[in-house]
């Protein structure tokens, strides 16, 4: 049974979600310890001693819709033991397409001594401090995605808060040019994390001015917080126009604008100017 939905061509799977072979240290080692294969579904295992227990039911039946639809778009990884190949990322992947109907599944495999030392490779590179915030979000994702570890298993490992974990990941979000300006201009995490939840417009409108006015984080979250202010301040003045115009319709018969200082009185015909007229007089 072929699988569905690979368009770019099987080796584009590689590397998985989020983890971008540009920004990604262990590429090169990676390709050299890993296969990429279509497994046959009943040749793959789970881990037995994988904590995660229950899958929920809903979720399942939504992806194996979706897999029927577009195929397995993100390989899971197994490693490679005993004969069998066990899963360490993506059960519900396998889960869902066995619900689908699938035979075969994409699979990143990797020896049990290769994925360890893999592991090891990818948080020796992510305790490096010359490392720049999107490698080092690229091997946060990694050890996620194709370890199977939480944000505070990573922390843990390297040595740092979870909060921290999760505040790098979050920079993968930014879009792709936006990545590669973030490490060719060597700028920090402090200073692009504000961006992370804004739209392209407004990234591409202050981001110019952060390389060449130097921004520190500090300003840049002064801006958005300025421009917030502004924003609301915008709204409420908005809302207030509203009313007072609603009333001297009311008070005067024809429509009225307010824009800054100034009020304007539309009339229809001449005989609701000749009143306005009387009324202001």
């Amino acid at each position: 049974m072929s699988l569905k939905g690979l368009g770019r061509g099987f080796e584009a799977l590689i590397p998985t979600d989020l983890v971008d072979e540009e920004f990604d240290l262990t590429a090169s080692e990676d390709k050299k310890s890993s296969q990429l294969k279509e497994l046959k579904i009943t040749d793959i295992i789970r881990d037995e001693d994988q904590p995660r227990r229950e899958f929920n039911k809903e979720a399942i039946d939504a992806l194996a819709s979706s897999i029927k639809e577009h195929g397995v778009l993100q390989p899971i990884v197994v490693t490679y033991e005993d004969g069998k190949y066990k899963i360490v990322a993506g059960e519900r992947r396998w889960r869902a397409s066995k619900l689908a109907g699938l035979e075969k599944i994409p699979a990143i495999v990797r020896t049990l001594d290769s994925q360890n030392r893999l592991e090891l490779s990818i948080i020796e590179n992510a305790q490096r401090e010359d490392l720049n915030a999107i490698e080092l979000a690229t091997a946060y994702a990694k050890l996620k995605n194709q370890f199977n570890l939480t944000s505070k298993d990573i922390a843990t490992k390297v040595g740092k808060t979870e909060a921290s974990i999760q505040s790098t990941l979050r920079l993968l979000n930014l879009p792709e040019d936006v990545k590669k300006i973030m490490v060719k201009e060597k700028l920090t995490e402090g200073v692009m994390r504000p961006l992370v939840a804004r739209d392209e417009e407004t990234i591409k409108k202050v981001l110019p001015k952060i390389i060449e006015e130097g921004w520190t984080a500090r300003k840049v979250e002064r801006y958005f917080q300025e421009n917030k202010k502004k924003s609301s301040a915008a709204t409420i003045k908005k809302i207030a126009n509203v009313k007072d115009e609603d009333a001297l319709m009311k008070k005067y018969g024809v429509n009225v604008k307010i824009s800054g200082r100034s009020i304007s009185f539309k009339c229809k015909n001449e005989t609701e100017l000749n009143n306005l007229i009387k009324n202001l007089l």
